[in-house]
């Protein structure tokens, strides 16, 4: 059985439509999927790299790109005002869960990602972050507590600084056989290396 990798982090757009359609590719190619949250913050400071969204040509230009890759895959989207969003802590939260229960982080960046990039909510805000946490059926306090644990930070930390050793500059990335694919638009890509 095939593993594909998937490095990602919920401020990212592209993430984000990759989240919605990974699951599915991997499961039609019977191939087993692991999900590697890391911290897109940090793979930039080390690799020199950032958003496109802060060249405002690129911006303009990939927010048309990622509306045409929703539409075109039927996965609901709307660019967030907020954008960007400091991740540190979602994505903290998200690597306890998957250290306890990968159903629920997955449950769990389900609904962080539709308030992001479906309901333009401003995951900035802690009080909007817990009313999201809490409408998804988790206690924000347990969450927030979690994030804050030393082994938690260290996971995010070692999981991030591993995607950097491995080549990895933007997210979403995958690897499949150790060949490395990033971006939405290179899931072709992944089906066909996965079947």
């Amino acid at each position: 059985m095939k593993t594909v990798e998937f490095f990602f982090d919920v401020g990212s757009p592209a993430s984000y439509l990759a989240w919605s359609r990974i699951a599915g590719i991997a499961q039609a190619a019977g191939a087993q999927l692991a999900y590697r949250p890391m911290l897109l913050g940090g793979v930039f400071q080390a690799t020199g790299n950032q958003s496109p969204m802060n060249i405002p040509a690129k911006s303009r230009y990939m927010k048309d790109d990622l509306a045409r890759f929703a539409q075109r895959h039927g996965v609901a989207f709307a660019h967030n005002d907020h954008f960007p969003i400091n991740t540190l802590t979602l994505m903290r939260i998200a690597t306890g869960l998957q250290m306890r229960d990968e159903a629920q982080m997955r449950s769990c960046v389900d609904a962080i990602g539709r308030a992001i990039w479906v309901d333009g909510k401003n995951m900035n805000d802690p009080a909007v972050v817990a009313t999201v946490l809490q409408a998804a059926g988790f206690d924000p306090q347990q969450l927030l507590a979690l994030a804050a644990d030393p082994q938690v930070k260290e996971r995010l930390k070692a999981v991030t600084q591993e995607a950097v050793a491995r080549g990895v500059f933007g997210a979403p990335t995958f690897f499949v056989d150790g060949r490395m694919y990033w971006g939405q638009d290179r899931l072709d890509f992944i089906q066909e290396a996965l079947t």
